[in-house]
């Protein structure tokens, strides 16, 4: 059997620098530093998102939202930024309330990693910096701004739980938990199943570790867990209209592809390396003699992973609902890592500094990429200072093919910061019935209301979606807008847009105004 954890450092004793308060604060303190220079986060799906938060706050006032747009507060288990914007955008502007709420994302997962560290194994292991650039996985890089949030908030719930179950305060974690489960629910129910997997399974543990048989244990940790359940009234109520569809089970490809992109940004070659590294050091970690994995993280890691291979990949029309969770479970296994007795201080040094390496790397690497693509989206967004409030603006933004193209699209919802900046009508939004606040009632544009219709590809790419560009500029309806703005485009014929007149040109930027013009705006009052 494997040992328990090794005591805290005793008091008077002191502290390897990965130990420390200050190595604690500065953790948390780096998580932020990729999102300084951007002045908004480049996340893929986040700029669809801002469209939505600008009507949410400025329909009761905005004449051309309300022409284009129907936003409803409803009870759902996906509001986290959107309740945050809220107050916050209307006391310091919508953008830098969603830069603020985004950075403090990253923040609050690292330091939920090292408290859920710190606890289980009553020390900092010098080999936790291989699991906290995990914080910006692909999750959150593709924008699940939500989902992530509400991760953030199960991490460090999860930390007071196992914090509360040490000192045997099973009443009062049970009083603290209710509310807790209700809050991370609300921020996204994928962040709440996750909470109840790991209290379920870090209470299996425990119990199990106390001597009682893997049943009973499993039984008590339900138990446990239960107080965690009451959200689950909520997610009935919400989900007794129906809408949202729940498919893709068991799709081996799709998931391979989710495990092997955990870390994916922009270069190939670093992010798989990187991957690779941290599958080393787990490897290392389970064969060295001296170091060994956690039974309560490694079990907590192996539920996770289960879950990840039983869930589909759309659950309620939320895409990806699996590879979500990969990030995760290799941040687990990581954090699992830990010295099998007293600490080998000589063997632990390197492995910080090894560990500490490979952070500051992927932070670099990770800082530079969004410096490259907020530099690409400013340039990208001149294009609106061209077009008047309230227009119609067709986005169309061209994607790469899978086997050419590793970098995040993340252009791909760019047209959302139409509704950000001049409250116009985009093609960029979500259609996914029962679980969304805004809806499109532009009925004029059709099919080209919502995503994905701002999706082109070239031609020649084998996928049966999005559309070829050049099938988009045939078949968009013309009188229903004002611009077309296209964003990366593949090559296409400037023909079928007739006597639209080009307006602004950049690098991969095109902005067409339609003739005859439209209406510029509907009017005020």
């Amino acid at each position: 059997m494997i040992p328990p954890a090794a005591p805290p450092t005793a008091p008077g004793q002191p502290r390897p620098w990965w130990e420390s308060r200050a190595f604690v604060v500065a953790m948390v303190l780096l998580a932020a530093v990729p999102l300084l220079y951007p002045p908004i986060p480049p996340l893929v799906d986040l700029l669809g998102h801002m469209g939505r938060y600008r009507v949410e706050l400025d329909i009761g006032t905005s004449p051309f939202l309300k022409t284009y747009y129907a936003f409803r507060w409803s009870v759902m288990g996906n509001l986290g930024v959107d309740l945050l914007v809220w107050p916050l955008g209307k006391l310091i502007g919508l953008e830098p309330a969603v830069k603020l709420i985004v950075i403090a994302i990253p923040m609050m997962t690292v330091a939920g990693m090292l408290w859920v560290a710190r606890e289980v194994h009553h020390r900092l292991p010098p080999t936790v910096m291989f699991a906290l650039p995990f914080a910006y996985g692909h999750h959150f890089l593709f924008g699940f701004v939500n989902y992530a949030l509400s991760v953030a908030l199960a991490l460090l719930a999860f930390g007071l739980w196992l914090r509360l179950g040490r000192l045997r305060k099973y009443r009062l974690r049970a009083a603290l938990f209710v509310p807790i489960s209700f809050l991370v629910w609300t921020c996204h129910t994928f962040g709440w199943g996750m909470l109840g997997l790991l209290a379920f399974s870090a209470d299996a543990v425990r119990n199990h570790d106390e001597g009682r048989g893997w049943l009973r244990s499993a039984f008590r940790a339900a138990l446990h867990a239960a107080v965690l359940s009451l959200p689950i009234l909520l997610m009935l109520a919400w989900r007794e209209g129906g809408g949202g569809i729940t498919t893709d089970w068991f799709n081996w490809r799709n998931k391979w592809f989710s495990v092997h992109t955990v870390l994916r940004d922009r270069w190939r070659e670093w992010d798989l390396v990187s991957f690779a590294l941290t599958a080393i050091m787990l490897l290392f970690a389970i064969v060295h003699p001296r170091l060994t994995l956690s039974r309560m993280l490694t079990f907590t890691a192996l539920v996770l992973l289960a879950a990840f291979a039983l869930l589909p990949r759309l659950i309620f029309g939320s895409a990806y609902a699996d590879m979500r969770l990969m990030p995760f479970v290799v941040a687990f296994f990581l954090l699992a890592i830990r010295f099998r007795r007293e600490t080998d201080y000589r063997l632990a040094r390197v492995l910080a500094v090894v560990a500490l390496t490979f952070l500051l790397a992927r932070t670099a690497s990770v800082t530079a990429s969004l410096a490259i693509a907020a530099d690409d989206q400013r340039e990208k967004l001149a294009a609106l200072d061209k077009v008047p409030m309230g227009a119609r603006v067709l986005s169309l933004v061209g994607v790469q093919c899978r086997d050419r193209g590793w970098a995040l699209w993340r252009n791909g919802h760019i047209g959302g910061m139409t509704i950000v900046r001049r409250e116009g009508l985009t093609n960029n939004h979500w259609e996914n019935p029962g679980a969304q606040l805004l809806v499109n009632v532009y009925e004029p544009a059709g099919r080209f209301r919502y995503d994905p219709s701002q999706l082109v590809r070239d031609p020649r790419c084998r996928l049966a979606l999005p559309r070829p560009v050049n099938v988009s500029l045939a078949n968009f309806p013309r009188e229903a807008f004002d611009y077309v703005w296209l964003v990366d485009p593949p090559a296409f014929n400037p023909r079928l847009l007739g006597d639209a007149e080009l307006i602004h040109q950049g690098r991969g930027v095109y902005l067409f105004r339609l003739r005859p013009p439209a209406a510029e705006a509907p009017p005020r009052g």
